[in-house]
């Protein structure tokens, strides 16, 4: 399955929580999609099945839609570092997802939302410790310095998401350096906040299932 380039309004619409698209379109029609959408509302009961397959997806498309084999390789690289080294299978799942660079670009304040920061990233805009790196997938890691590059510091794109950003929403292992363009990750995340509920443990037993 490739990664999915349609309306993520409507994606949000079909989970019931705003993932990504146009939050005031979501917040007006606030329904699922189709001819019976309104109609039928959230009354629908939900097999099991499909309570923790909607779970899963609101997890891939918070993060910017991933493809269902890369978040699949995801849940797989938690549950074996949790086999190896303890811990709980679902909290390693978000740490990683947390840790990406493009993530790691949006939380700072340097994109507008998880898919523009996806954009910003693959276009070069970001050095890594002082080395371009233009994969959106990239983990980084305790210690990591993430900058613009000195061109890009030029765009009033970047100084325009930056200027809008409440630095109180900055999660507290980032360090954001604004007036240098530059953010510092101070550690692993550990409590992860996520802009809407997921039941993390029902995407464990999908995959169990």
């Amino acid at each position: 399955m490739g990664r999915y380039l349609g309306p993520l309004t409507k994606v949000s619409r079909r989970l019931g929580v705003f993932v990504g698209g146009n939050l005031k379109a979501f917040q007006k029609r606030n329904f699922p999609p189709g001819q019976h959408g309104r109609v039928q509302g959230r009354k629908r009961k939900l097999s099991d099945y499909a309570v923790r397959l909607q779970e899963k997806q609101k997890l891939r498309y918070l993060y910017g839609g991933l493809r269902e084999k890369q978040f699949k390789r995801y849940f797989d690289e938690a549950a074996r570092i949790a086999g190896i080294k303890g811990g709980n299978t679902g909290q390693i799942l978000l740490q990683l997802l947390e840790r990406r660079l493009d993530n790691v670009v949006y939380r700072l304040g340097f994109a507008k939302t998880r898919l523009q920061a996806r954009q910003l990233v693959k276009h070069g805009h970001f050095l890594v410790n002082g080395r371009k790196v233009n994969i959106p997938s990239y983990q980084v890691k305790p210690g990591d310095i993430i900058e613009l590059k000195e061109r890009s510091k030029k765009s009033p794109v970047f100084r325009e998401n930056l200027e809008n950003k409440d630095p109180r929403t900055i999660p507290s292992w980032l360090e954001l350096d604004k007036d240098n363009f530059r953010g510092k990750v101070l550690e692993i995340p550990q409590e992860i906040e996520l802009e809407i509920p997921v039941n993390v443990q029902h995407i464990i037993e999908f995959y169990s299932m």
